[in-house]
């Protein structure tokens, strides 16, 4: 009877410490302004802004401004790296981190490229 109660127990609490784990790693996407002000790291998706400075590499940094494809808002993004292959044929981009500053620091950029299969479509 009591090892049941163990193994119930190291159960109950491997599982609740997965899902605290699960919860922890899951970044939500949000809207430019919802990133501006979010405490946490997010995702937020988005546009290169054609109106802003060109997308450049300024020293370790890769920096170019997303524009919100609902609102027309606009986020200065800061990615701690050199520009991804296929950036310039994106259709969307996907920047994950947080805001400091003016800035929203990427660690990580996911670049959506319009599907082989969609050009074949048109």
């Amino acid at each position: 009877m009591n090892r049941k109660i163990l193994l119930i127990a190291l159960l109950t609490a491997f599982v609740g410490y997965a899902a605290w784990n699960f919860m922890d790693s899951v970044t939500p996407y949000v809207s430019v302004a919802e990133a501006k002000v979010a405490q946490s790291s997010v995702q937020v998706k988005g546009l290169l802004d054609k109106s802003a400075p060109a997308p450049h590499q300024e020293g370790d940094d890769f920096v170019f401004t997303l524009q919100d494809e609902e609102s027309g808002e606009t986020l200065p993004i800061r990615y701690k790296g050199t520009k991804p292959d296929q950036f310039d044929e994106a259709h969307h981009i996907v920047a994950i981190g947080k805001c400091q500053g003016q800035d929203f620091v990427a660690e990580k950029l996911l670049i959506k490229c319009p599907s082989k299969y969609e050009q074949q479509k048109q």
